[in-house]
């Protein structure tokens, strides 16, 4: 590989990656934002002696979750890991309010 290819190859690889960073970011804000809003859930569910869990509601939310997979061209059964694994972090909050 030539000088010139590698340094071009170097430049769009740190463009790659300052576009991953950023895609990071916008990630973990965007958790943020969904915690506190499934906190104040949790929150609203412990006032009024409602269930932790609502099973209907995340068979909803994963079958949702595949159909956007699908047309993001994302493996619809890694979009369904992450959603169970952000529901059962979530109810482990809701559980925390109702103790």
């Amino acid at each position: 590989m030539t000088d010139d290819a590698t340094a071009r190859a170097a430049a769009l690889l740190k463009d790659h990656r300052d576009s991953i960073d950023r895609l990071d970011a916008i990630l973990v804000y965007t958790l943020g934002e969904r915690f506190k809003r499934t906190q104040a859930v949790g929150r609203l569910k412990a006032d009024h002696d409602l269930p932790a869990s609502d099973p209907a509601r995340e068979a909803q939310q994963i079958a949702r979750l595949e159909d956007l997979a699908t047309q993001a061209d994302l493996d619809p059964e890694f979009a369904k890991k992450f959603l169970n694994f952000i529901i059962a972090e979530v109810i482990r909050h809701h559980q925390k309010h109702q103790s």
